[in-house]
């Protein structure tokens, strides 16, 4: 007996739901890549998608996915030889890291650990003890997707303030932006890149990097520039110029729905929409670890992010529950990456995503927890429902989410 039927229903970290919206809007001939409409279309998201990383720089737009832009953001302001601090708290900014020291740049990593969020107060630390300013440029996630961890860019770089240091503060928001603040221009980052298919409700394909001022100038020497990456040559006039070739028409349709639904819904709406899933997944899993068997990753509450939820296993098979999941109800749970490949689960609670959609998937593992035998503290979907009841009040008016 199964209970699965149409479609999968994704629950990863990327890639998320399309809304049926953007995948119509990507169901239409092509069109001519010279033509009036194509261009201003490729005006609006470059002038919206400043909007999204709120900041007053310029943004562009790659075909390419994170990793792309990873690479993207490296070569236009690095040169070889260059020294990087790589701020650890997970997989992915090691990552980043590993792709600039691969182009000849100098990697340091500041030492975390896959559950805990980076320390400002070792940031500043490290930076004060950097004399000779040989540190260019310090890469950070603000949401990890392999460890959950949220990371407080703000605190950062007021860490760097602290510190008297002018290195570049590079922020990798994949599995962030669209999701949860991200205030570029008020928090002092210089370079910032993310990704199509997480809060941006897009297909995997399209990468995007923002840049300010100071960042530009630094561009204007960086011995890294390579052709396809290269901010100068996207910033020519002629349109195929900004993708360095022929653009990603269809990808662009889709990405003009997502933001004009980002947008309609409102950022900040968003963002508590987000928030609140987030803790009703929470609620759920801090009753299921009763029975021991399962564990939050991330050991603070306030350091948990609103994203992605990863749960430790230490007393069942990871495999064997999201196969149950996956074969019986058609829901797909991400897996365990990185040093928690065979130890983990993860929730993603990020992008197109709505109450029916997470108190389905909530409801699946309590059923495959009971299913399976794994001991767990019963009524975790029911926390969640009471927690979200009384977040958004008897008349539909939130009440403001606790951290």
């Amino acid at each position: 007996m199964t209970l699965r039927a149409g479609r999968q229903f994704l629950a990863i970290p990327g890639p998320t739901t399309v809304p049926d919206e953007v995948l119509r809007a990507m169901h239409r001939p092509a069109v001519d890549i010279y033509a009036g409409p194509l261009l201003a279309l490729t005006e609006s998201l470059h002038r919206d998608m400043p909007r999204v990383f709120r900041t007053q720089g310029r943004a562009y737009i790659y075909i390419a996915n994170g990793h792309g832009a990873w690479e993207a953001a490296l070569t236009n302001v690095l040169s070889k030889g260059d020294k990087l601090l790589v701020l650890e708290s997970g997989r992915f900014a090691v990552g980043w890291g590993d792709y600039a020291r691969r182009m000849g740049v100098e990697v340091e990593i500041l030492k975390g650990d896959m559950r805990h969020a980076v320390r400002p107060d070792a940031v500043e630390a490290r930076l004060k003890a950097d004399t000779g300013g040989t540190i260019k440029a310090i890469l950070v996630t603000q949401i990890d997707t392999a460890s959950g961890v949220v990371n407080d860019i703000a605190a950062i770089n007021e860490a760097r303030r602290a510190a008297g240091h002018d290195a570049l503060l590079m922020v990798d928001t994949v599995a962030s932006l669209g999701c949860i603040p991200f205030e570029m221009d008020a928090w002092g980052v210089d370079v910032a890149m993310a990704g199509s298919q997480k809060g941006l409700m897009m297909p995997p394909g399209l990468g995007f990097v923002a840049a300010n001022d100071r960042a530009r100038a630094i561009h204007r020497n960086a011995g890294l520039r390579t052709p396809y990456w290269d901010w100068t040559e996207r910033e020519n006039n002629a349109h195929y110029q900004k993708y360095a070739g022929t653009p990603p028409e269809h990808m662009l349709f889709g990405l003009r729905q997502a933001l004009d639904l980002l947008f309609e819904e409102g950022m900040d709406t968003a963002f508590r929409r987000h928030r609140l899933l987030a803790g009703a997944t929470r609620q759920a899993i801090a009753v299921w670890t009763e029975g021991q068997a399962l564990d939050f990753n991330i050991i603070a509450p306030t350091e948990r992010c609103d994203t992605v939820s990863v749960v430790l296993t230490p007393g069942c098979d990871p495999d064997a529950l999201r196969t149950w999941c996956q074969d019986q109800c058609g829901v797909i749970l991400g897996h365990g990456i990185g040093d928690l490949a065979g130890k983990a689960f993860r929730v993603a609670h990020m992008g197109h995503v709505n109450a029916p959609m997470m108190l389905g998937t909530l409801g699946v593992i309590e059923m495959a927890l009971a299913a399976l035998g794994i001991p767990h503290g019963p009524g975790g979907v029911s926390a969640a429902i009471a927690w979200l009841a009384q977040q958004v009040g008897p008349t539909g008016s939130a009440t403001p989410v606790p951290s």
